[in-house]
């Protein structure tokens, strides 16, 4: 049993082995799930039990729930969770009750039976698969969260991006059954006058912005530093990920007692914990002592908030302390900013026709609100934050243009004479493709695919073609750029270094040499992927080979 002593808080683990799989439900691995407490060794700590809990949610005292809810630390394998959190989900749900069995008549509806399938679960299009966190959830687990998920877009058809959906999912089902979970997730995806989990990715915009907002005034100093840590670039792309901070960041014990006072009081839970952590890592890394480079910061800005919190040193507790004593952030405030934000963005994407004024990326290093737009509503792959790394990886020269979706497996089917009639005449395009893994890999392919066609002077159709600023990426679980090995100067690989695009009426293939980085065939369901000369790629998927869950391809209008 790890047990974890965090800064100078000591704290103690407890060690009843039988303990720990009282909590947790059968599909949770509990070998690595960490144990803290904030009571020191030998006391026993003097907890609320659920039935007290229950009693105020009965007697309408929310605040003083929410007073409770915020002070007791209730270990992560406490068995009251199993009660509470249904309890406290339950609070919201909108509408008539639902029926037992309810679920389960849907699971048949969606998936003709009750069986766990042995293939992967196709996720609905709103799920981010970067996102898609399991924590300590075993495989079959996973599958069960997957078919929760896919149940409930089913039941919502109005949820159209919802990248914290799943993750919530997840955390429940460590304390619950699966149609537990669903009727807890059911609740929270109802309400209107209290927002849990944005299904919109505008209102997923608007969150971000909301923290930064927030944030400027609540932990300026915090925000200052980040801003001079940035090398001149505008810290958006820092608060974009902010929700990741804790649902992907925070160890497990801290973010379960985040979401034992989230359950109850919503989102703003998370805004609160977001400015604590951003006032914790302020003070933390420009401490005396601290064993934070400020170059080391400057050099992976975007990394430094997720890899604080993974190691974040103070316990639960004090973390959940810095969160609530932040003065003068009232539910009314957040409420106002979050309004304004909203109207802000709704009002922008009105306006924003095709006669705006399209920046460059060189001005701004970020897309045009107008591109956002675009990709957002095309694109069942590309998240806001992936759109942003990509933009960053593209030609100055290609960002000044829109994207625009001109193949989509989702859409058009899956056929390569097809991609072709859609794509071949377009210059420069992108190659997106999501794995039923749900890996996310690419190419930027810097010729139309047409000239897989033109011949040379003998004749003869040349086999490859394009250009050395074609270049492979990987988006998840990696996220990465390779770049053509001659933009190094690395040229002395001669012909197999040059192996861009190569394509038939049976397959399609970018880079060569001694192994084809992406390859996939006239049906566009299966592909392989390999480590090639031309760009020095190391496979893009685990396994090698993959299945296509998702194709996309862009291309740029006016390029």
């Amino acid at each position: 049993m790890p047990v974890n002593a965090i800064g100078n808080e000591q704290l103690s683990g407890i060690e009843e082995e039988s303990d720990i799989y009282e909590a947790f439900a059968p599909h949770v691995d509990t070998t690595n799930i960490s144990v803290l407490t904030d009571t020191p060794p030998g006391k026993k700590p003097n907890l609320k039990s659920f039935q007290d809990v229950q009693s105020l949610i009965q007697q309408g005292k929310k605040r003083e729930a929410k007073i409770v809810l915020r002070e007791n630390s209730w270990p992560t394998n406490s068995p009251i969770r199993s009660q509470l959190w249904p309890a406290l989900c339950a609070q919201h749900h909108v509408g008539k009750t639902m029926l037992d069995g309810f679920y389960w008549d849907m699971v048949n509806q969606v998936f003709g039976t009750t069986e766990l399938p042995e293939k992967p679960i196709m996720l609905p299009p709103f799920v981010d698969s970067t996102h898609c966190l399991p924590y300590h959830l075993t495989r079959k687990g996973r599958a069960v969260a997957d078919r929760v998920v896919s149940v409930l877009g089913y039941a919502c058809p109005d949820i159209t991006y919802s990248p914290t959906l799943y993750p919530i999912t997840s955390i429940l089902l460590h304390f619950m059954s699966e149609e537990e979970c669903y009727h807890c997730m059911a609740s929270l995806v109802a309400p209107k006058e209290k927002v849990f989990i944005t299904q919109t990715k505008l209102l997923y915009e608007v969150t971000w912005k909301t923290v930064m907002q927030i944030a400027k005034k609540h932990a300026k100093s915090a925000v200052n530093y980040l801003a001079t840590m940035c090398n001149g670039q505008k810290p958006e792309s820092i608060f974009m990920d902010w929700c990741w901070w804790i649902l992907g960041g925070l160890p497990f014990p801290h973010l379960v007692r985040v979401m034992d006072c989230f359950f109850h009081e919503g989102i703003k839970v998370f805004y609160r914990v977001s400015l604590a952590i951003l006032i914790l890592f302020h003070k933390h890394v420009t401490a005396s002592n601290s064993d934070w480079d400020a170059d080391a910061i400057k050099n992976d800005i975007d990394n430094a908030l997720p890899k604080f919190c993974k190691n974040i040193p103070v316990s639960p507790a004090k973390l959940l302390r810095t969160a609530f004593s932040i003065r003068a952030l009232s539910s009314t405030y957040i409420s106002r900013v979050f309004l304004k934000t909203e109207m802000l963005l709704k009002s922008k994407s009105v306006l924003s026709g095709p006669k705006q004024m399209v920046r460059s990326r060189s001005s701004d290093n970020l897309p045009t609100s107008q591109s956002q737009i675009n990709v957002q509503m095309m694109s069942h792959t590309l998240t806001i934050r992936e759109l942003f790394t990509l933009w960053s990886w593209l030609p100055v020269r290609i960002t000044m243009y829109q994207p625009v979706l001109l193949y989509t497996t989702e859409e058009h089917g899956c056929s390569l004479t097809t991609f072709y009639v859609r794509v071949e005449q377009h210059e420069p395009t992108l190659l997106m493709i999501k794995t039923c893994n749900n890996e996310v890999f690419g190419a930027y392919c810097s010729s139309r695919w047409f000239e897989r066609n033109l011949k040379d002077d003998r004749g003869q159709r040349q086999a490859y073609f394009g250009t050395g600023e074609t270049f492979l990426f990987s988006l998840y679980p990696e996220r990465a750029k390779y770049p053509w090995v001659g933009m190094e100067g690395d040229t002395g690989l001669g012909h197999a270094s040059e192996l861009f695009m190569a394509a038939d009426s049976k397959m399609i293939t970018i880079g060569g040499g001694e192994g084809q980085a992406i390859w996939m065939d006239e049906n566009i369901r299966f592909g392989k992927t390999d480590r090639c000369q031309t760009f020095n790629n190391p496979p893009l998927c685990a396994s090698g080979d993959f299945e296509i869950r998702v194709l996309e391809v862009y291309g740029f209008v006016g390029a």
